[in-house]
């Protein structure tokens, strides 16, 4: 049997304002748009994908966690080339940064709708 990751979704009150945010991010294409679902694909390969679905009780996580909150699940990680600019572009692009930054060579931001998410630097 072979098995390989499919695809990440992320849970979203406006999959697809949430999609056009990564799309922009990451540079990939739309795959398929239906109101309560988006699929971004990367231009070069149709897997893995990166897909938004529509949860209207969407409550995102509390960074860096604390017990009795809404914990994280899951996050992205994104290699970059350039922490610093990768890390203003994603915030000119609706992202935040967060105040507790756990180690050199990474920034954990949030996405527009509160996902965390870390750009990191190869070896870090």
């Amino acid at each position: 049997m072979t098995m390989s990751l499919g695809a990440f979704v992320l849970g979203s009150p406006d999959p697809t304002a949430l999609a056009d945010f990564y799309r922009a991010l990451l540079g990939w294409q739309e795959a398929e748009r239906e109101p309560e679902w988006v699929r971004l694909k990367d231009p070069e390969r149709e897997r893995p994908s990166l897909s938004f679905q529509l949860e209207t009780d969407h409550v995102p996580p509390t960074w860096p966690q604390r017990s009795g909150t809404q914990q994280m699940q899951a996050h992205l990680d994104l290699q970059v080339d350039d922490l610093e600019a990768e890390t203003e572009r994603a915030c000119a692009l609706g992202a935040t940064l967060e105040e507790h930054q756990p180690q050199k060579g990474v920034r954990v931001l949030r996405d527009p709708h509160g996902h965390p998410f870390c750009l990191f630097l190869p070896g870090a």
